[in-house]
């Protein structure tokens, strides 16, 4: 079943390509440097009628030289059909654009990943036609990102890491360094990172944590977040939490004064534009 995480988890690549280098280190595949990211369609449907979907297909392009395909599967469980699934999805790609192929599976839980490297070999008796050797990112080769200036530097790779490991026992230290982070980023990446990250930590209780951290824009309209949840509702309680708890994520201090006056204020257009000012905001005064 197609769910939230399941999406975010490949999607990222598709939104955040600067993804890429890092993990390919991490995988220790090449990936030619000044390369161009294409999203291409993942339909691998033929004329009859039956339906078969990559979850993200990439085109990676160096500036010289051939490019190739970069498929990618959100994989929650182990799955025996897929061998099947994923050897046509390589036989088909690579037949209709003419490049190689890579596969890169994305999974959540170490026994998942460790199923998912495979080899799957097919073939019949003890004749091998066929083997299929995957990419794999999961718990064992994630790195896990808890420093703020580190996170700073790679969004993309932290907001992985912090959905990779989103049951681990250091994921509130991660989602503290990712909130760190978007506090001097733009506002683009601050929205877009804010709520891909509650949509793909899925019913954990790292959303919880994040939840706490993060209310700020909608980047991904109807899903039901908390930050439709306290715009569209209008209620200026959880606005007025949302202010308090960005400045706390980006380390503000915020005096008492301040802090009441911030709670004690009914206006909800008033605490809107106070919310914008208290992502960039230097102290907890420039809010106001």
């Amino acid at each position: 079943m197609v769910t939230s995480p399941h999406e975010t988890s490949h999607r990222i690549f598709q939104d955040r390509p600067e993804l890429l280098p890092p993990v390919f280190e991490i995988l220790g595949v090449p990936l030619p440097r000044k390369a161009t990211v294409e999203v291409i369609s993942p339909d691998a449907t033929e004329i009859r009628p039956l339906e078969r979907r990559v979850d993200s297909v990439l085109r990676v392009e160096p500036p010289d030289g051939d490019g190739f395909l970069l498929a990618i599967e959100a994989q929650g469980r182990k799955d025996r059909e897929k061998a099947s699934s994923w050897t046509y999805y390589l036989g088909y790609l690579g037949a209709k654009y003419d490049l190689p192929v890579l596969l890169l599976v994305v999974c959540k839980d170490r026994a998942t990943a460790r199923w998912a490297a495979g080899p799957f070999r097919g073939g019949y008796g003890t004749w091998t036609s066929i083997v299929i050797h995957p990419l794999v990112l999961g718990p064992d080769n994630v790195p896990v990102i808890t420093d703020a200036a580190e996170a700073s530097r790679n969004l993309a790779m932290t907001a992985f890491s912090a959905m990779t490991h989103g049951t681990h026992q250091q994921a509130p230290a991660i989602l503290e360094a990712l909130a760190q982070a978007l506090g001097t980023a733009d506002q683009a990446s601050f929205k877009y990172y804010s709520e891909i990250m509650e949509i793909g930590l899925g019913n954990t209780p790292a959303r919880d944590t994040w939840r706490k951290l993060m209310a700020v824009g909608t980047y991904f309209p109807g899903r039901g977040t908390l930050v439709e949840e306290t715009f569209l509702e209008g209620k200026a309680e959880g606005k007025a939490e949302s202010i308090l708890a960005v400045l706390a994520a980006r380390g503000i201090d915020v005096p008492e004064d301040d802090a009441r006056r911030i709670a004690e204020c009914t206006d909800t257009r008033t605490l809107d534009l106070w919310l914008q000012r208290a992502v960039t905001a230097a102290s907890a005064a420039e809010v106001f």
